[in-house]
């Protein structure tokens, strides 16, 4: 990935831009599948049928169907598509983070094209964060509405997916292991994990994962946030930075987790040799109290503002690994020890927009916005505390 593609304001020193490229380059959807096919044997089978879904999907697939150029057919699922048309493949773009109408009619492809399959034919599945939204198919009895509501209320209470994705299991058809049991097809699941600690049951809400279908399904994880920690490191490494991967299960109320990484960073620059690169990741949770537009990433950037200002050389860096942070076209933000001093000459306070949950509208005015684009794989957010 492009590390020019990661520079703001503050962060103009393309040592840190080629870390962050780094991390995103070593969990990207595509290679991951290909390093598994290339070095496994998929089981015998009839008709072989590749089903993507999630916010990796279509890299994922297209990558299984260069590599299984004997397949019979192809459906993706996804948020964002480069293109709506592909040879042999079906394409379907859907609703993130709410389930909408494209989510119903999805959900509805996806069952009939597993549940046509036969015993004798194989169903590869490519699963990857942003399938619980992106797939719905409600018990009886239950509203696209209802799904919307409480998906809705959760997200806003500051809810893990962890228990987001309990509650999707116990409205939807197709989860917790739904999807698998509404075919006679073996599966393989190859799965790219958005999920702390890989819950295979909580990554997309475990279309494939039932205990009871062992002997014909098997899920496999084949990237996760540590692939992407642990190639920022050795980047950082390669540029002449001391290196560290310090917690890769982030996880509580955002703000509250952005004071930590902040004395963290300001403990780091007062008794490290610089340059140094902490990395963190996981998945914070924001409680919505104003009415403003961010993520959790930048959310947790504007929490270190009043705490670094004043730092000299050092940098804080918050990203979606999927480069959509919340419903905003940023990936995250970052911060230096000048941050609060620009903002205050613009006639901005962090703290009034932190109250509002606004940290897009403040990041905006600065140029300190990640907008890399969409990067087409998901393994939760990164956090870098760099000194320089």
């Amino acid at each position: 990935m492009d590390a020019n593609r990661f520079i703001t304001h503050s962060l103009h020193d393309l040592r840190p831009a080629r870390i962050l490229a780094a991390a995103i380059d070593a969990v990207e959807p595509g290679r991951l599948v290909k390093d598994y096919l290339q070095n496994r044997n998929l089981p015998k089978h009839g008709g072989l049928f590749l089903l993507g879904i999630g916010k990796a999907a279509e890299s994922m697939t297209s990558a299984a169907a260069e590599l299984c150029k004997d397949f019979t057919d192809a459906l993706v699922i996804t948020k964002h598509a480069s293109s709506p048309v592909r040879e042999r493949f079906t394409v379907m773009e859907s609703g993130h983070p709410i389930p909408d109408e494209r989510s119903l009619a999805a959900g509805q492809a996806a069952l009939s094209f597993v549940s046509s399959l036969n015993k004798s034919d194989l169903l590869v599945c490519l699963i990857s964060g942003g399938g619980s939204a992106l797939v719905t198919v409600p018990h009886e009895g239950i509203s696209l509405a209802e799904m919307q509501s409480k998906t809705s209320a959760l997200l806003a209470s500051g809810a893990t997916i962890n228990e987001i994705n309990v509650l999707r299991r116990q409205l939807d058809r197709i989860k917790g292991g739904g999807l698998a049991r509404a075919t006679k097809a073996k599966i393989v699941s190859l799965i790219l994990s958005d999920v702390i600690g890989n819950s295979m049951e909580t990554i997309a809400s475990g279309l494939t994962v039932d205990p009871a279908l062992g002997m014909r399904v098997e899920n496999i994880i084949i990237g996760d946030i540590r692939a992407a920690a642990q190639a920022a490191r050795k980047q950082a490494g390669a540029e002449g930075f001391d290196s560290e991967i310090l917690d890769l299960g982030i996880q509580g109320e955002t703000r509250k987790v952005g004071s930590r990484f902040a004395k963290r960073l300001m403990e780091a620059r007062r008794n490290r040799k610089s340059p140094f690169c902490l990395i963190a990741g996981g998945e914070t949770t924001v409680t919505i109290r104003g009415h403003g537009k961010g993520g959790r990433n930048q959310e947790l950037a504007l929490s270190t503002v009043d705490e670094l200002s004043g730092t000299d050389n050092i940098l804080f860096a918050s990203l979606a690994t999927d480069g959509d942070d919340g419903p905003t076209n940023a990936a995250g933000a970052v911060v230096d020890g000048e941050t609060r001093q620009r903002a205050e000459g613009l006639g901005m306070s962090a703290s009034d927009y932190l109250s509002r949950n606004d940290a897009y509208s403040f990041f905006g005015p600065l140029n300190d916005l990640i907008k890399c684009g969409y990067t087409g794989t998901n393994v939760n957010d990164l956090v870098f505390l760099i000194g320089l």
